[in-house]
């Protein structure tokens, strides 16, 4: 008994604490149920996703693109000789400068000389020959015009004798046979005037001169002929430029047609470039560029002057040249040139920055804050720059860009912004 009554004892602390446990456990119970709307709206709050964000804005995405060039001058042009004939007198050296007109070198004029004064001969001539015959012309008209005056005179008064003696036959004057006479005499007369006049028409209407001024205009184009072959005995420049080639002799006998010299015309002279189709696109539209030569000239603009629309099929590129003032011949064939394609103010595009971009397959994405929500754009990009990246559409400038979280969110998801 006293043993059951120990143990009895020492149980009672431990049924204390159980019951203690009970009736916390009991009064947390109680607690929630009175509560049962609190967890599910702090719930609901934890599903708004926090973002940050930054306005869209035009920024710096590079230096102006350049594309390597050659100097070159404009024309390059082979002096051809129009007329055959001996060297005489060289007046230029390769190298030299030349302006246009400008005499290089001269031929021997001795046989185009000679040439001309043959046909002077021809045609002095020529024009003796047709001025006797216009004399003799002259003399054979006028005998004949002489000759029908007379015979009209003539007629008139055969006509007069002849009607008198009408009369006189009429009151048996003079026999039948007189009568006659007279008109046979008159009758001929008038044929003689008729044949005379005929003649006179036939000089008049026909050109006995056909052969003689036939000569004198041969002989006139041989001395405009020789006259412009004396011409081109002296070879001039037909450009202004650098004489680069100059392969004669004093001596030498040349042939017409005969490239005698080549010059390079440097002012104005030519930039000219290959470009790739998207270094072409950049340039299109433009009628300036910029270039420039480290050391020999500073940033100047330039007129395009070409722009090819089909690419080569030999340097599969398009050919670009541009045009450039150079009257100091500071540029030089040979020299490298640097274009600028693209100028300051195309560098100042509308730029995101790349970590913002979310990629789905072959597409880009951003998310804008539209209100509350964050609208899903897809974008075209162009150029990138380190940490930032072009936008070509899609977004544009001021609108507020979700720069955090944005690879978490759905199109039209509701979100709060980071305070």
């Amino acid at each position: 008994m006293n043993r059951m009554k120990r143990k009895s004892k020492s149980m009672k602390p431990a049924v204390k604490v159980l019951g203690a446990a009970v009736l916390s456990a009991a009064l947390l119970a109680s607690c929630s149920a009175a509560k049962p709307e609190a967890a599910p709206a702090a719930s609901t709050e934890a599903q708004i996703k926090t973002v940050k964000v930054s306005p869209v804005e035009k920024q710096k995405i590079g230096e102006p693109l350049e594309q390597v060039a050659d100097v070159a001058s404009s024309i390059q042009l082979d002096v051809l000789t129009k007329s055959g004939g001996d060297v005489q007198a060289i007046l230029k050296k390769r190298g030299d400068m030349v302006e246009k007109g400008e005499v290089i070198f001269r031929m021997d004029p001795t046989d185009v000389l000679i040439q001309k004064e043959k046909a002077q001969i021809t045609l002095n001539s020529s024009q003796e020959q047709i001025s006797k015959a216009k004399a003799t012309l002259a003399d054979s008209r006028k005998e004949l015009q002489n000759g029908i005056t007379k015979l009209e005179q003539a007629i008139k008064d055969a006509e007069k004798n002849y009607n008198k003696l009408r009369n006189d036959y009429d009151l048996g004057l003079v026999t039948k046979i007189q009568l006659e006479q007279a008109e046979t005499q008159l009758n001929s007369q008038k044929l003689d005037l008729e044949a005379n006049r005929s003649k006179l028409q036939t000089l008049d209407n026909t050109n006995n001169f056909i052969e003689l001024e036939q000569g004198i205009q041969t002989a006139n184009v041989s001395l405009r002929e020789a006259d412009r072959t004396l011409g081109n005995m002296e070879v001039k420049a037909a450009v202004s430029g650098v004489l680069t080639d100059l392969p004669i002799q004093e001596g030498m006998t040349l042939s017409a047609g005969f490239s005698a010299a080549k010059i390079q015309q440097l002012d104005p002279i030519k930039i000219k470039a290959e470009l790739a189709e998207d270094a072409a696109n950049l340039v299109r539209g433009k009628s300036e560029l910029i270039f420039y030569i480290p050391g020999v000239v500073d940033k100047t603009a330039a007129k395009v002057s070409y722009l090819a629309d089909v690419m080569s099929g030999e340097t599969k590129a398009y050919s670009l040249e541009l045009e450039v003032p150079n009257a100091d011949r500071k540029l030089k064939p040979g020299m490298k040139a640097q274009i600028q394609l693209t100028g300051e103010n195309e560098q100042m595009v509308v730029a995101v920055p790349t970590l913002s971009v979310v990629r789905e397959g072959g597409d880009t994405f951003v998310f804008v804050l539209a209100g509350d929500q964050a609208e899903k754009r897809k974008v075209q990009l162009g150029r990138l720059n380190e940490t930032i990246q072009e936008v070509i559409s899609g977004v544009k400038e001021g609108e507020q860009l979700i720069i955090s979280g944005q690879n978490q969110l759905k199109d039209k998801e509701k979100v709060q912004l980071a305070k």
